[in-house]
C-alpha cells in the first residue's frame, strides 16, 4: 500500500469518515494536544522544584485521563446522543479545573497560568452562546477565586503576596478580555450572517427577475427559449413530439385604449392566473411579449391537446376582471403546433404563429391546430366565436 494510502487509512480510522465526526475529532485532538503540552510544562516545572512535587504526577494523570475520555466518547459516537456532540462545554470546564489545580501546584511559576487559561478560552469561546459564555466566565471566576484562596491559606514558604496579587489581576484580565472579545465576535458573526442572508435573498430575487416576467410572474421569453430548447432535445431522444401553443388576448389594444394601461395590466395578471389554474403543474406558460403568451405541454398525448386548450379558452372566457366597477370579460385565440421529426423550435413556433393568425382571421376566441382541415363552420375549437360587444359590454 502506498504511503499516502496508509496515511489516509490511518486518518479514517482515527477520525472516522463522517465529515461532522472528523471535524469534532480534529478539534478535540487539537485541544487535547494543547492541554498535553501545557500539562507537560506544569509537571516539568513542579519536578524542577517550582511547585508541589507530591501532587504533580497525580495531576498529570488526572489531566491525561480526562482528555482520553473525551476522545473516546466522541470517536465512539456516544456523544452524538447529547445536545453538544463535540463536548465543547465539558472540555472547557474540565480544562479550567485542570488549570486552576495547576495554579495551586505551580508555586512561583504560577505566572504561566494566565497564558494557559487564554489558550483554553480562545479554543472554545467562538462557538458559545452568550448564556454559555456567561456561565463559563462565572465558573472560571469562582474556580480561580477558590484556587487563589487555597494558595493564600496554604501560605507556602517563599510565597510573595505581591506576585500572587499580580497573577490574580492577570487572570481577571484574561477572563474579562476573553469575554469582551467573544461578545464582539458573536456580534460580528451575527451581522455577517444577516448580511449573507440578505445577499442570498437579493441574488435569488435577481435570478428570479432575470427569468420571470415582473408583471405576471410567468417565465419570461429568454428563460422560455432555454426550456423549449431543452425539451426539444429530450423529445428528440425519446421520439415524442414537442407541443407548443401561442395564446393571444383578443382585442387587447382596445382594452388599453378605452380602459387604460392599469386595467390592461390587471387583465394580463388575471389571464395568467386563469390559464395556469386550467393547466397541469408540468406545463409551462410564458409571457412572450405584450399580450402574447407561449405554452409548452410536457409529455402530452397529441389527441388530448385540443380538449386541454379548449378548456383553457373556456376558462379565460368565463373569467371576470373588475374594471371601473364593472366586470370585464376577455377571450383568447390559440394557435397550436405539434412538432415533426427534424423540426426545430423556431420552425415549430412559426407554425404555431400561423395557426394563431388563422384563429384570429376566423373570428377569434378559438383554438386552431396547424395543418388541420378547415372546419365548415369556421372554427377548429368546440365553441363559436363571440362578438366584441358580448365580450366587453358597454365599451
Amino acid at each position: 500500500m502506498p504511503p499516502g494510502a496508509r496515511c489516509k487509512a490511518l486518518a479514517d480510522w482515527l477520525l472516522t469518515t463522517d465529515p461532522h465526526q472528523r471535524m469534532r475529532m480534529a478539534m478535540a485532538g487539537f485541544s487535547s494536544l494543547m492541554m498535553t503540552v501545557s500539562a507537560i510544562i506544569v509537571v516539568s516545572l513542579t519536578l524542577a522544584g517550582y511547585g508541589r512535587k507530591d501532587w504533580a504526577l497525580w495531576w498529570g494523570l488526572f489531566t491525561g485521563m480526562g482528555l482520553m475520555v473525551v476522545l473516546v466518547l466522541i470517536r465512539s459516537g456516544w456523544s452524538q446522543r447529547l445536545r453538544d456532540p463535540a463536548l465543547t462545554q465539558f472540555q472547557i470546564r474540565y480544562a479550567l479545573v485542570c488549570n486552576a489545580t495547576g495554579y495551586i501546584l505551580l508555586g512561583q511559576a504560577r505566572g504561566i497560568t494566565p497564558v494557559i487559561l487564554s489558550m483554553i478560552l480562545m479554543f472554545g469561546i467562538f462557538g458559545m452562546s452568550k448564556r454559555q459564555l456567561a456561565a463559563n466566565m462565572v465558573f472560571a471566576l469562582v474556580l480561580f477565586g477558590a484556587a487563589i484562596g487555597i494558595v493564600a491559606w496554604l501560605d507556602e514558604p517563599g510565597r510573595m503576596p505581591g506576585l500572587e496579587a499580580a497573577n490574580a489581576v492577570m487572570i481577571m484580565l484574561v477572563l474579562l478580555g476573553s469575554t469582551f472579545i467573544a461578545i464582539r465576535l458573536q456580534e460580528i458573526r451575527k451581522r455577517l450572517t444577516q448580511q449573507k442572508l440578505a445577499l442570498t435573498r437579493a441574488v435569488e430575487q435577481i435570478r428570479h427577475l432575470a427569468t420571470h416576467d415582473e408583471l405576471t410572474g410567468l417565465v419570461n421569453r429568454r428563460r422560455m427559449t432555454e426550456l423549449m430548447e431543452a425539451e426539444w432535445q429530450r423529445c428528440e431522444r425519446n421520439g415524442r413530439p414537442l407541443i407548443l401553443a401561442l395564446l393571444d388576448l383578443d382585442l387587447f389594444k382596445h382594452i388599453n385604449d378605452t380602459q387604460g394601461h392599469a386595467v390592461g395590466d390587471q387583465v394580463l395578471q388575471t389571464f395568467a392566473l386563469t390559464v395556469q389554474a386550467a393547466l397541469r403543474s408540468t406545463d409551462v406558460l410564458a409571457r412572450w411579449g405584450g399580450e402574447e403568451f407561449v405554452l409548452m405541454l410536457y409529455d402530452t398525448d397529441p389527441a388530448c391537446v385540443l380538449p386541454l386548450l379548449d378548456r383553457v379558452r373556456s376558462s379565460v372566457q368565463a373569467q371576470e376582471t373588475p374594471a371601473a366597477g364593472r366586470a370585464l370579460h376577455v377571450t383568447v385565440s390559440i394557435g397550436l403546433a405539434i412538432g415533426h421529426a427534424g423540426e426545430n423550435v423556431e420552425q415549430l413556433l412559426e407554425r404555431a404563429d400561423e395557426a394563431l393568425y388563422q384563429a384570429k382571421a376566423s373570428g377569434r376566441n378559438r383554438v386552431v391546430l396547424h395543418g388541420a382541415a378547415p372546419d365548415p363552420t369556421g372554427t377548429e375549437s368546440s365553441s363559436p366565436p363571440m362578438e366584441p360587444k358580448e365580450i366587453w359590454p358597454e365599451i
